[in-house]
């Protein structure tokens, strides 16, 4: 959720942000429903004061007790719709954009740097071929099991996966992460609060029928949910995490964009660094996760490309957003390995 004294005061630069991301949004009637919120506030609050009277009240003053909260107990329930009816307008508001963000969508992202040769190679097997040959990846069993998109992971791959999560684990210890195995489901707010919208028509969330409750699409989503409702000290800031599970994704509407193989599957496992720090320090700490993130191609050797992300392709919580994408000797093209967002106080704020 945006900060309602700095939209009162930019009303145009949320407008501006929205625009350019593609999302509609009513900033007018966000502002609207604000003030008429107030305003009930200030009645409510004047009738609350009426109360408190010092002393034992005598006859009159007890009638006119009587009569406040008559008058106080429906102001207090148009209140609380006003203020649902505001939190609902803006909790549709995205997050400002940094300066000099890209505009446009996907087509727009800007490339700012490269790593490593870029040669094609297209005698090599693509990752299908070559795992299934040896015995690495098995989807017919798997759609037999969960349905399309979905596989066993078996014998190298496997070894290969944890050796690289071991590899994670060191270097973020080393860094001063706690690196978490996190809990998979998550409730509806906790989802919301972080920006994934579980029940919405475009949603990519598995839910949980009949409960408050969602597979998580990334480890993002319990992290952001873990200090909810508390009030950090900010003398343990910065407080770093990395979180180690599966992400669970419909993948609705994802088919026909590279779709073969382990491209846009259902399950996958995915690590996660996290950091809360204090306003003025995340510039830096989203520059320091992008270098970490450098560090793990490097280490890899796998050549890469870092990206600004363009407006247009940018989600409601992201102030900021770069992109690595690794090099395909196969197909001869960048294909999106890891993303890193700078997300300022708009997931605090709603949780």
């Amino acid at each position: 959720m945006i900060d309602i004294r700095h939209l009162r005061e930019h009303p145009d630069a949320y407008r501006t942000s929205a625009k350019q991301r593609g999302i509609k949004v009513d900033i007018d009637g966000a502002l609207a429903a604000d003030q008429a919120r107030l305003a009930l506030i200030s009645q409510v609050d004047e009738l609350r004061a009426k109360l408190n009277i010092k002393g034992k009240p005598d006859e009159k003053q007890l009638a006119d007790l009587q009569t406040t909260k008559a008058d106080l107990e429906p102001l207090e329930k148009k209140l609380a719709a006003a203020t649902d009816a505001f939190n609902q307008l803006a909790l549709q508001i995205p997050n400002l954009l940094a300066e000099h963000t890209p505009e446009g969508g996907e087509e727009a992202n800007r490339e700012e740097k490269t790593w490593g040769k870029a040669e094609k190679h297209p005698h090599l097997k693509d990752h299908l071929t070559l795992a299934e040959a040896n015995g690495w990846l098995d989807f017919e069993r798997g759609a037999k099991v969960a349905g399309s998109k979905f596989y066993f992971a078996k014998n190298a791959l496997v070894k290969l996966e944890l050796s690289i999560v071991r590899m994670l684990y060191d270097l973020f210890e080393e860094q001063g992460f706690t690196f978490m195995q996190v809990p998979h489901l998550a409730t509806n707010r906790i989802m919301s609060g972080t920006g994934f919208n579980p029940r919405g028509d475009e949603r990519q969330i598995y839910e949980i029928k009949d409960s408050d409750l969602n597979l998580i699409a990334t480890a993002e989503i319990p992290l952001t949910g873990y200090h909810a409702d508390e009030i950090l000290d900010p003398g343990r800031l910065p407080l770093l995490y990395a979180g180690y599970s599966p992400s669970y994704r419909t993948e609705g509407g994802a088919y026909g964009k590279y779709s073969k193989g382990l491209y846009r599957v259902h399950q996958f496992n995915k690590v996660e660094m996290y950091v809360f720090c204090q306003p003025e320090e995340s510039e830096q700490w989203h520059q320091k996760l992008v270098e970490i993130e450098e560090q793990i191609c490097q280490r890899l050797e796998i050549p890469y490309r870092l990206v600004r992300i363009a407006a247009g392709d940018l989600g409601a919580p992201a102030y900021k957003k770069f992109d690595i994408e690794y090099w395909s000797p196969v197909e001869g093209e960048y294909r999106e390995l890891m993303s890193c967002s700078n997300c300022t106080d708009y997931q605090a704020r709603r949780l």
